[in-house]
């Protein structure tokens, strides 16, 4: 949501110096405002492709880890429907805390009404002591996968079982 807010930003910025007078340097020799301005908003820009690049490699990586690729995926739907994924390093972490199950099911459906190719309107979520249950329908198998990644890296959730079908 950041990302979205600076992309949207900048051009702004850039704009309200568009009718500024162009100088190479001030009397000083030193970079005009307009040139800061513009030299910070590139940076900006820069930055953000940056993260954006790297947010997209770390959820690919994850796919990858935790076997949701949409082969893996289609693989254990076609045998079954069922797909169960685990984060293995956690399981024994949380066994003395206390599993917040309703924070855990707000949680994951805040971030499928965040993703535009979800549906938190049907894909219904149940959490029982870091289990996440996933049933409902999606577009694809594709995205059985997406609703999986999304409830597993969320925090107290360490495991998920996907009930989930394909719609016709």
């Amino acid at each position: 949501m950041l990302m979205k807010k600076i992309v949207f930003a900048l051009p702004l910025l850039a704009l309200a110096f568009v009718g500024c007078e162009k100088k190479s340097t001030t009397a000083s020799g030193e970079p005009t405002l307009a040139q800061k301005t513009e030299t910070a908003v590139k940076n900006a820009a820069e930055k953000t492709k940056d993260a954006a690049v790297d947010a997209k490699d770390a959820i690919a990586d994850k796919f990858a880890e935790w076997k949701l690729t949409p082969d893996d995926i289609k693989t254990e739907f076609d045998n079954g429907g069922r797909v169960v994924r685990s984060k293995a390093a956690t399981m024994g972490a949380k066994t003395a805390v206390a599993f917040d199950n309703a924070k855990v099911v707000t949680v994951i459906n805040a971030k499928l009404v965040g993703d535009s190719q979800l549906s938190a309107l049907k894909i219904n979520v149940d959490a029982d002591n870091g289990t996440v249950t996933l049933k409902g329908t999606v577009k694809s198998v594709n995205l059985i996968g997406r609703a999986i990644a999304l409830a597993l890296d969320t925090d107290d959730v360490v495991q998920v079982v996907s009930l989930l079908t394909v719609a016709n």
